[in-house]
């Protein structure tokens, strides 16, 4: 599921994006408003969370956008503005929750996993992933190729679903470290090759080609007739 965080305190949004992220969400970050509609109104978000004061356009305005323009998508306002009638002015607005500053991330989980819950279509999300014998279970977050178990890191398992979501498209080194790395601007690129290498490690088997193609000067491919 894949999560936008709209918050121009940037060291709060790393920290959220890091506890989504951990929760296996597909975070990404925008630090002011107008960017964060931008990216929000592409509709490949399920859940956007967005601070009601931001620079360029504030959350209720970006809110109001969003839902303007019709897309499914889950909103919940951060604000330190705890009033009864800020609490009206953010729903009337178009949000779906509403969540007041400073707050445990334990709450900001369990609100986000229901509003994931509400509105997510029946049988939007298959359980599983399958590629051949390459097989990602979605619900018990594990991974096998074959018989065999791959014990998977956090980042390796991100990395490995993006390539199986993506099966025979040749994806751009970039394109993976935006979506693997999403909620992280310090990451280098050349982290992209390293954990790549560690990911082909973990999926080798002796007398089976290498699943995951070298595209030369582009980045990396999963070919569904290696696996």
């Amino acid at each position: 599921m894949r999560v936008l965080i709209i918050e121009d305190d940037q060291r709060l949004a790393r920290l959220m994006a890091r506890v989504l992220s951990e929760e296996h969400y597909t975070v990404e970050v925008a630090h002011d408003g107008e960017e964060g509609l931008d990216q929000a109104l592409q509709g490949i978000h399920e859940v956007v969370i967005v601070d009601w004061m931001l620079p360029g356009r504030d959350g209720p305005a970006i809110c109001r956008a969003i839902r303007s323009a019709r897309l499914p998508i889950a909103l919940m306002l951060l604000t330190a503005r705890g009033q009864l009638e800020d609490r009206v002015i953010g729903l009337d607005s178009g949000a779906d929750d509403y969540l007041v500053k400073p707050f445990a991330f334990e709450e900001l989980l369990a609100r986000v996993r229901a509003l994931s819950r509400r509105f997510a279509p029946p049988g939007s999300e298959p359980s599983e992933l399958r590629i051949g014998n390459l097989v990602l279970d979605l619900r018990s977050h594990t991974a096998r190729r074959g018989i065999r178990s791959l014990d998977l890191t956090p980042t390796e398992w991100n990395l490995l679903e993006y390539l199986m979501r993506n099966v025979s498209l040749s994806l751009t080194r970039q394109q993976i470290l935006d979506y693997v790395w999403s909620y992280d601007h310090d990451v280098q690129i050349a982290l992209v090759d390293v954990y790549i290498s560690y990911l082909r490690r973990k999926l080798n088997v002796p007398s089976e080609r290498d699943p995951i193609v070298t595209v030369r000067g582009v980045g990396y491919r999963l070919e569904a007739d290696r696996v």
